[in-house]
């Protein structure tokens, strides 16, 4: 390992209890996506500790934020992506309160060799990754088109190596008709559920005509009051997925035509919306993850205990992987199988042994991002790849 390679590690070990003391805060102060003020306060204020220029709010969402250290002498443009929202009811199930920690280590154990190397440090904060990611208005907006690479690291059971995603889009239909007694005038009402229900039955059929990487799933979230009243109104919420936007958008239309079948029999209106953003697909840049795994044996992990990438859903990750070169690993945290999104997780994601899996998902990043901005053919084989990607 080269010295400044050393030094980062260094630098990292040295803050890692005020890291850990950052995490465990956040852990504690569980906040749903766009609400995280404690959050976002407390790794703004991090960022401006340890020297960086820190903007906020972007993109008029007030948890969001930018810290930049620009060193003096030129080099590569470096993202590290930050989330820090929690889930409604459980908390940081998903180990967010990990995530940002780990990629505000990164960059501050990088920084402390940037002005040797030359380049670029980006920290974006991302706030509500599990509903409306701000990643999503981010990549629209051009925010990482200059950035060379984007990375971050995500906490699980296990060493994964950066894999897929599917595209999702968030659908909701909402059924107006008439409401009756359903006993005494049934002939007189209108039912909206029935139309909801009809549009359950219809994607259910469809399924037989769909690729097994489609998801569809839905939930009735409105259904009526009484059963002695014909419904007026009625509504149902659908997450549609697949393997690629191009696919999707196809396979939604299809999805929003059953359900204009469903008002048409019914004699409803229907009105459609999307209640969450639509997030692309992720596109794993092969080579800048081998290099992370590379860095995680450097850093004592088996080579064999690195598995392959899954699918694990849908990310707004993807929609920066199509703007620039992009990973989302998998880091191990806890020692026992649990998935994420479970009580068993968020309760062991708080524990010392989380902490320390944080710490060295800093380090993987921190390294990995230190072999891109002193390795010229390593960044042009990734820039190789990602223009292969888009064309």
């Amino acid at each position: 390992m080269t010295h400044s390679k050393s030094q980062i590690l260094t630098v990292i070990d040295q803050y890692a209890s005020r890291f850990k003391e950052i995490s465990s805060y956040i852990g504690a102060n569980p906040e749903l996506g766009n609400e995280e003020y404690l959050a976002s306060a407390r790794l703004k204020e991090e960022l401006t500790y340890h020297g960086f220029e820190v903007e906020a709010p972007i993109l008029g969402l007030d948890t969001a934020f930018i810290g930049t250290y620009t060193a003096a002498k030129p080099g590569p443009t470096i993202a590290l992506l930050c989330e820090y929202d929690a889930l409604p009811e459980i908390g940081h199930a998903c180990g967010h309160h990990l995530i940002c920690m780990m990629s505000l280590g990164a960059a501050v154990g990088l920084k402390s060799i940037l002005d040797e190397v030359g380049g670029t440090i980006k920290v974006f904060g991302t706030p509500a990754e599990e509903t409306r990611g701000a990643k999503v208005p981010m990549a629209e907006a051009g925010m990482f088109d200059d950035c060379d690479i984007a990375i971050m690291a995500h906490p699980y059971y296990a060493y994964e190596r950066s894999g897929s995603s599917l595209a999702i889009d968030a659908v909701q239909f909402e059924f107006h008709g008439k409401s009756s007694h359903a006993a005494a005038s049934p002939h007189e009402g209108i039912n909206a559920l029935d139309a909801v229900i009809q549009t359950f039955n219809g994607i259910n059929a469809f399924r037989q005509q769909v690729k097994s990487t489609v998801r569809i799933h839905g939930v009735i979230n409105h259904g009526g009051q009484a059963a002695n009243i014909i419904p007026d109104y009625a509504s149902a919420q659908f997450y549609v997925r697949a393997a690629t936007r191009k696919e999707l958008n196809i396979l939604t239309e299809r999805v929003i035509q059953i359900a204009e079948g469903s008002a048409l029999q019914t004699g409803c209106k229907l009105v459609t919306s999307n209640y969450e953003t639509s997030y692309d697909e992720m596109a794993t840049n092969d080579r800048l993850s081998n290099t992370f795994s590379e860095n995680l044996v450097q850093l004592g992990i088996p080579q064999e205990e690195i598995v392959s990438g899954n699918d694990h859903g849908s990310m707004d990750i993807g929609n920066v992987s199509l703007r620039c070169p992009a990973i989302h690993p998998y880091i191990r945290v806890v020692d026992e199988v649990h998935t994420l999104h479970s009580i068993e997780f968020r309760d062991l994601a708080l524990q010392e042994r989380a902490l320390d899996g944080m710490i060295l998902g800093a380090k993987a990043l921190a390294t990995t991002a230190y072999d891109v901005l002193t390795q010229p053919s390593l960044l042009e084989a990734i820039q190789s790849e990602f223009k292969q990607l888009k064309h």
